[in-house]
């Protein structure tokens, strides 16, 4: 079993929870590691932002609540009731489901039956529920902050690395037809959990004006490399499609074909060695030569004209592939572009790519 860091903070929020709600003496600490549970979000400015929302939710859940009771009891045909208009009031509002959830908890716990006063009992609950609401807001602070640019640049280079080498084993007509597939799959979901850490890395906030703009250049750093690792992801699928056609195209040209591609995948390699502060300063420049020095155009013309006297209409299925080819080139010459003008504005700072880099 893999422990992550959420469930770490999950745990320790509703042990917080239920330790500052059993020092005031509330009769129903569970109530508050209820609102832990529902509180805890991925990052920090999701955690600030459910924060505000969950206690608009709590806020329109206790006076539904409240108002239900002193006018009409709290029979369970009314507390329904009460849940129901919470529920669409939160929903009108644009509420997530789990700030909704924990409205409808604020309902249930203050409607409960009890020989207190309810005005006591009621507020005694509310503030059971904001404890572990700022309990889980106060961990996810503290506790082991999420470093999402470290874990979007460790994703993009382990899913990359792993696209370059089925793709070196694909065009040999090497690799195993259902161990790739499988590993398709496999990327295929690791490439949509890239996009998420992309979108929680975006919303972490940055307030000196230094680091603004770096991260700004960053988050197109980024954007850049997901898009050109996409597209060495669309190649190497053209490829699995086409591999039993390919074969029978002449020897030389799938000969032209490996090499060709073989100085695609090296450029983008040498990129992303580059990035990661890898390479020495006085090579960068040759990155440009890199990039520039597989000539996809001549490869893409060659393989429209294999099959340009052959009446086989099935030709047309390498046009594809061509435009693939041509996409990816212009993916890597665009990251190349955007990495030589990170490094003239930030030539001392390289990505975060490990937990023990020193910060930015």
């Amino acid at each position: 079993m893999k422990l992550g860091a959420r469930m770490l903070k999950t745990g320790l929020a509703v042990a917080v929870a239920l330790y500052v709600a059993s020092l005031f003496g509330f009769t129903s600490p569970v109530f508050a590691a209820i609102a832990a549970v529902f509180s805890i979000q991925p990052s920090i400015y999701r955690s600030y932002q459910s924060i505000i929302e969950q206690i608009q939710a709590n806020i329109i859940g206790a006076t539904v609540a409240v108002i239900a009771v002193s006018t009409l009891g709290n029979d369970p045909f009314i507390v329904g009731f009460a849940i129901i208009i919470v529920i669409g009031l939160t929903m009108n509002l644009k509420m997530n489901e789990n700030t909704i959830s924990l409205a409808v908890v604020a309902v249930i716990a203050l409607m409960d039956t009890t020989e207190l006063q309810f005005i006591d009992f009621a507020a005694a609950r509310f503030t059971s529920l904001m404890i572990g609401i700022l309990a889980a807001f106060i961990v996810n602070l503290v506790f082991l902050p999420p470093r999402y640019e470290t874990r979007l640049f460790q994703k993009i280079d382990r899913s990359t690395s792993d696209i370059l080498q089925w793709l070196r084993v694909t065009i040999r007509h090497l690799s195993d037809e259902p161990a790739l597939k499988s590993e398709i799959n496999r990327l295929q979901k690791e490439i949509s959990l890239i996009d998420h850490t992309y979108l929680l890395y975006s919303e972490e906030r940055t307030y000196l004006r230094k680091r603004r703009f770096s991260k700004a250049r960053k988050l197109v750093l980024f954007r850049q490399m997901i898009s050109t690792t996409k597209k060495s992801f669309d190649v190497l699928k053209a490829f699995y499609r086409l591999d039993d056609d390919i074969e029978h195209i002449p020897k030389d040209f799938q000969e032209l074909l490996v090499n060709e591609l073989d100085k695609v995948i090296h450029s983008h390699e040498k990129l992303i060695l580059s990035l990661m502060g890898r390479i020495k300063r006085t090579h960068k420049e040759s990155l440009r030569d890199d990039v520039y020095s597989p000539d996809i155009p001549m490869l893409v013309e060659k393989l429209i004209q294999v099959y340009e006297n052959d009446q086989n209409a099935d030709k047309l299925i390498f046009l594809p592939l061509a435009s693939q080819l041509m996409e990816y080139h212009q993916q890597l010459e665009h990251l190349q572009r955007l990495l030589q003008s990170y490094q003239a504005y930030h030539h001392e700072e390289h990505l975060k790519t490990t937990e023990t880099n020193p910060s930015l």
